[in-house]
């Protein structure tokens, strides 16, 4: 195993399946403390516009599904998890609060808990005046509305995509991209065995030809 190894995380406090990923990668740092974590705010509605996608949340059936699913895996697995009062919300004053505090974990993990555990019963829960009665974000109106911190998530979200990010959340290896929760234990295995991805069958799906595209 190498000395020191680590993933870039890209990340938007709008998914629910990033508040779950992150939770995994706390386990995962505590027993791993080989492994470094960066983490990578990005505006998730830039990268849907940029690739002409649509949210979970943008469809009906499929956003009452996310929610369902997601509160289901919470339960399996033991994670504290209530759907905001309501979503989707406007999570730019949250992701530059993260970058304005370096992403550091506790921050982060502040403001996840915020979102996807204690803000069921507040419909203003998103907004500045909220985030500055969190504890250790008082000064938040201030801090989200530096320039440096706004160009930073701009900077931020226009990496993701040149990587080839569009969706999140997203655990980037070198070049390989883990989209998704439920990606979680390929990255992993990727930590261990990134060789493993090499082998003749992955280089050839990675290019598959279209047989036929959809007009």
């Amino acid at each position: 195993m190498n000395e020191s190894i680590s993933l870039d995380w890209y990340f938007d406090f709008i998914s629910p399946f990033a508040y779950l990923q992150y939770q995994a990668l706390i386990l995962l740092r505590r027993d791993r403390p080989d492994l470094q974590v960066h983490y990578k705010p990005v505006l998730f509605a830039a990268l849907l516009q940029h690739h002409g996608h649509k949210g979970p949340a943008e469809i009906p059936a499929k956003r009452s599904m996310t929610y369902r699913y997601c509160y289901w895996y919470a339960q399996r697995h033991g994670i504290p998890f209530r759907v905001p009062a309501a979503h989707p919300f406007n999570p730019i004053p949250m992701l530059r609060l993260a970058i304005a505090h370096d992403c550091n974990p506790l921050v982060l993990s502040r403001l996840f808990n915020h979102i996807w555990v204690e803000s069921a019963d507040d419909p203003d829960f998103s907004s500045l005046d909220a985030l500055s009665r969190t504890p250790g974000l008082e000064s938040a109106e201030e801090e989200a509305s530096q320039p440096e911190v706004k160009n930073k998530l701009r900077a931020l979200t226009n990496e993701a995509i040149e990587r080839g990010v569009f969706g999140v959340p997203t655990i980037a290896i070198d070049e390989m991209l883990f989209w998704g929760l439920d990606m979680t234990e390929m990255a992993i295995e990727c930590l261990d065995h990134p060789g493993q991805f090499e082998q003749d069958e992955y280089r050839r799906i990675e290019r598959l030809p279209v047989a036929k595209a959809r007009i």
